[in-house]
């Protein structure tokens, strides 16, 4: 198999992070993003739409979205579990991850490719109010997520897991639309710390 990798950008990257904290290693092939290698007649034929990351598998079959592919490799390789190993557990961190995709990575994402010059031929038209939007939402979750933290090490509960993957990607990638993190969120600010720290953060 084969995982389709567009770098710095936050999506492959939480694919990479979930398969570093797994221990297992796929071939990654680059996907050159402001090369427009995604937008190829090749690449559309695996994924209609023209997103990263995809895994190709050795049959042939292809997953893209990043959480699928992420749900792939959990089944394959249950522990660590970072999806859940009980009901419960697996439906909290669904919820977790989700709010955080929603709350925080997509809107991360929207001001980014909305108000970003290098974005100006990938995502037409730019549309620089829905950029300021994105950015006080982002920030309104920090302030969310901050008052969470105050309770436990980790988004989903008392363990590592796909969402804190999710909001450290987001997190990060808040650095090229330069959204910045309040300086009284605290909690949120040590637990970036303690993600940061881990050894797959570096994939």
């Amino acid at each position: 198999m084969k995982l389709y990798d567009g770098g710095r950008a936050p999506n492959p990257r939480r694919v990479r992070i979930f398969l570093a904290e797994k221990g297992v290693s796929v071939p990654l092939v680059p996907v050159d993003i402001m090369a427009k290698d995604h937008k190829t007649d090749a690449f559309t034929r695996m994924n209609p739409m023209q997103r990263i990351p995809v895994l190709e598998l050795d049959n042939g079959a292809v997953i893209s979205e990043s959480v699928a592919i992420c749900r792939y490799f959990e089944e394959l390789f249950p522990e660590p579990a970072l999806m859940g190993s009980s009901p419960l557990e697996k439906a909290t961190i669904e919820m977790w991850n989700r709010r955080v995709e929603l709350g925080i990575f997509s809107a991360v994402a929207a001001s980014f490719r909305h108000a970003h010059p290098a974005m100006r031929d990938l995502e037409v038209p730019q549309i620089g109010e829905w950029a300021q939007a994105n950015r006080e939402k982002a920030i309104e979750m920090m302030r969310f997520l901050d008052e969470e933290l105050a309770g436990r090490d980790f988004v989903a509960g008392d363990s590592y897991s796909i969402a804190d993957i999710t909001l450290y990607c987001a997190i990060d990638f808040c650095r090229l639309p330069k959204i910045e993190m309040p300086e009284e969120l605290h909690h949120l600010k040590d637990w970036y710390e303690r993600m940061a720290a881990r050894e797959s953060a570096k994939a």
